[in-house]
């Protein structure tokens, strides 16, 4: 059991590095602005969670629902001990750059939008608040 869930968690380990490999992707055309790279990108990044899922369902088969920090005190094996700790990082990695990535597509939605506005500006009749401001 040990060397399969080992083995179970390299694939694991290196289908996280090819999804965060995706990601930096991903925020590298967001930053040059190039949409088209970006809809490939998505597939990308789909096709890794998919990949990462496939491993995990394994992972928990393998394990019967056990949390994998038990199984790791339990077994006290040094290098599922390593791989878990580099699996943990790696998570941690990918949450920072979905996060960044995340937030810089919403400032371009933002950003975009707000030039949608000026160039077709609302027609209607503007009315003032009581502040002086317009509505």
């Amino acid at each position: 059991m040990i060397e399969k869930l080992n083995n179970i968690m390299k694939d694991e380990i290196l289908s996280l590095e090819k999804l965060l490999g995706a990601l930096d992707k991903q925020h590298e055309y967001v930053v040059k602005n190039e949409i088209l790279k970006l809809e490939k990108v998505v597939e990308e990044i789909e096709e890794c969670n998919r990949e990462i899922a496939k491993w995990e369902m394994e992972r928990r088969n393998l394990t019967k629902g056990k949390t994998m920090s038990s199984i790791v005190e339990e077994l006290k094996d040094m290098e599922i001990e390593k791989n878990y700790r580099k699996m943990r990082t790696l998570l941690e990695e990918l949450n920072v750059q979905k996060d960044a990535n995340e937030m810089l597509i919403k400032q371009g939605l933002g950003f975009t939008t707000r030039m949608l506005q000026i160039l077709n500006p609302d027609r209607s009749a503007k009315t003032y608040s009581p502040y002086g401001k317009m509505k």
